[in-house]
């Protein structure tokens, strides 16, 4: 065993050794995530070859912005509405859709709002309280629950799984509902993989940190989404290489008696 003078010097070099490694990693992970936000961050695109196993380079596609993708959510069973009608007594509730699709309003009673979106159920409630009952009615409609709908979080993330899509869902909350980020996220670099206007898959990449600090806008969440992590090199360095097991077997400290 060696005397602890010698373990002591082994320490002190061993990390030593490592904080130059991880410097150098620190440096190329945030080169590689400014490269990412200025080439793609908060932008959908293609889903890189890497990713999908297509290539998709020089195909020519037009960047996308984050709130042009996706399709409009269409209401369905269970789902809770909003629906405010201006200059009616009582003309504002909280309705859940029933399993046939419909809900029960003042005045006009049950309408099948199923399969609609949101603008078309203000539309459809407008019209008909127009026919009888009001002059150019007013109708705003909050989709409050969506039931149908679910989003999936994975990597990096402490509580990885599949939830249900419930209210106006952004990436901000989402993370929160699935825990907050892992000991090791990269909170750099959070992808977001959604269904594109013509069936194909497409990805944007996010710096959550500029999120929170409001220099990027907060990105509405969808239905199918796929939310993943990135693992940050620099601490998976300490979590999952040998560098670990090393430091704790001539830490000098594990041989003080007890």
């Amino acid at each position: 065993m060696f005397p602890a003078v010698y373990r002591c010097a082994l320490v002190v070099a061993t990390l030593l050794v490592a904080t130059t490694c991880l410097a150098q990693g620190s440096a190329q992970s945030a080169a590689t995530a400014s490269a990412a936000q200025d080439s793609q961050g908060g932008v959908f695109r293609p889903i890189p070859a890497e990713l999908n196993g297509a290539s998709n380079r020089g195909n020519g596609q037009q960047q996308t912005p984050v709130m042009g993708l996706g399709k409009e959510y269409r209401v369905g069973p269970n789902d809770l509405l909003d629906i405010e009608v201006l200059n009616l007594d009582g003309g504002k509730r909280t309705v859940r859709v029933n399993s046939a699709g419909s809900v029960t309003l003042p005045l006009i009673g049950v309408i099948v709002v199923a399969g609609l979106t949101q603008e078309q159920v203000e539309t459809h409630v407008a019209s008909l309280y127009g026919e009888k009952y009001l002059q150019n009615p007013q109708v705003s409609v909050f989709i409050r629950e969506f039931t149908t709908e679910r989003i999936t979080v994975d990597g990096a993330i402490s509580k990885p799984g599949i939830y249900p899509l419930v209210g106006q869902m952004t990436l901000l909350r989402v993370i929160a509902l699935a825990g907050g980020f892992g000991s090791i996220a990269n909170r750099t670099e959070v992808k977001l993989f959604r269904n594109g206007d013509k069936g194909d898959r497409v990805v944007a990449t996010f710096d959550v940190e500029r999120i929170r600090s409001g220099q990027d806008p907060d990105p509405a969440i969808r239905g199918d989404d796929l939310i993943v992590v990135q693992r940050d090199p620099t601490r998976a360095l300490l979590n999952d290489s040998l560098f670990r097991d090393i430091v704790n077997t001539v830490n000098p400290l594990s041989y003080i008696p007890k």
